[in-house]
């Protein structure tokens, strides 16, 4: 997918959020930096394209963990000033574990202070373009997404992806909610003029129509049957974990689930199985899926 020339992906896969480089002359901007366990590794991503210019600015589309995990080492590393968004402002500040869903989930993410916030409506100018906030909520509630008219360039974050979006985790706890956002998050996007979408995880892509009609599908599902989301969020948490480790021992596996608290609150809300049965049903769905394989007793990501 062509992107203009100042404009740099790298694209991270799923544990990391991809990172989006701005080449400016008076420094450049970064757009969202990844989980932390990979912020070494995003230094030296970073380092390596910005060929010894200053990276000026770092912005989160939102504040889940795989997308601020490198904010920390990169302000430290560059002295960047750290935008976020609005609505997050109080959780970062108080760096609340709940709000940020932190221990929650079993993910991590190290601290870090941020400069200032851009909410809906803000104009910014980045590798030379002008750029529009524009709200996502959904996935995360108070989620950007960052919107070029002039070069018809969607940055969507995890509001959509070429085959989907991210989990909604606000219809975790009021599934209504949740998904009337997703849904008018959507149609906002339907009502731009979009050439190319770089998501935050895969790669760019053109064809927006036909990844609308998609992710509209899918949502008309969770909508339908709240249970169906469930499963797919559970499994999602648990891939994301096992990308952590590398791998999980399988009879260890339901004191990992009874150490995150969002399997058993998921569980109890829509599933309600017992623990070996909510076990067996995502590591097989996971196996189904090729997302993990089980191999002399261990479960191992794909």
């Amino acid at each position: 997918m062509n992107l203009p020339a100042q404009i740099q992906v790298l694209e991270r896969g799923w544990l990391s959020s991809n990172n989006i480089l701005f080449h400016d002359a008076g420094g450049a901007a970064l757009i969202d930096s990844g989980y932390l366990t990979h912020a070494p590794q995003t230094l030296d991503l970073v380092g390596h394209a910005l060929r010894g210019r200053p990276l000026a600015r770092l912005i989160n589309t939102h504040c889940h963990s795989d997308h601020i995990g490198g904010n920390a080492a990169l302000a430290r590393e560059h002295g960047c000033r750290i935008s976020i968004p609005s609505g997050e402002a109080s959780a970062i500040a108080a760096w609340d574990d709940t709000a940020l869903m932190l221990s929650q989930t079993g993910q991590s993410a190290e601290r870090f202070s941020f400069d200032d916030t851009y909410a809906p409506g803000d104009n910014l100018k980045l590798g030379g373009l002008n750029w529009t906030a524009i709200a996502a909520p959904g996935h995360d509630m108070d989620a950007l997404m960052l919107y070029s008219a002039e070069a018809r360039i969607l940055i969507s974050g995890d509001a959509l992806w070429e085959n989907g979006f991210g989990v909604i985790f606000s219809a975790l706890r009021d599934h209504g909610e949740g998904f009337a956002a997703t849904g008018a998050t959507l149609e906002a996007i339907a009502r731009l003029e979009v050439q190319t979408v770089v998501p935050g995880h895969g790669s760019p892509f053109g064809q927006i129509e036909q990844s609308l009609e998609r992710a509209f599908q899918r949502l008309r599902a969770f909508e339908r049957d709240p249970a169906k989301h469930a499963r797919h969020a559970l499994k999602v948490m648990l891939s994301f974990s096992l990308m952590m480790t590398g791998r999980l021992r399988e009879a260890e596996l339901p004191g990992f689930l009874d150490r995150v608290p969002i399997y058993d609150e998921v569980n109890r809300r829509f599933l309600r199985l017992d623990k070996p049965a909510l076990c067996e049903l995502l590591v097989s769905e996971l196996a189904r899926a090729g997302a993990l394989a089980r191999e002399d007793g261990w479960l191992i990501a794909a």
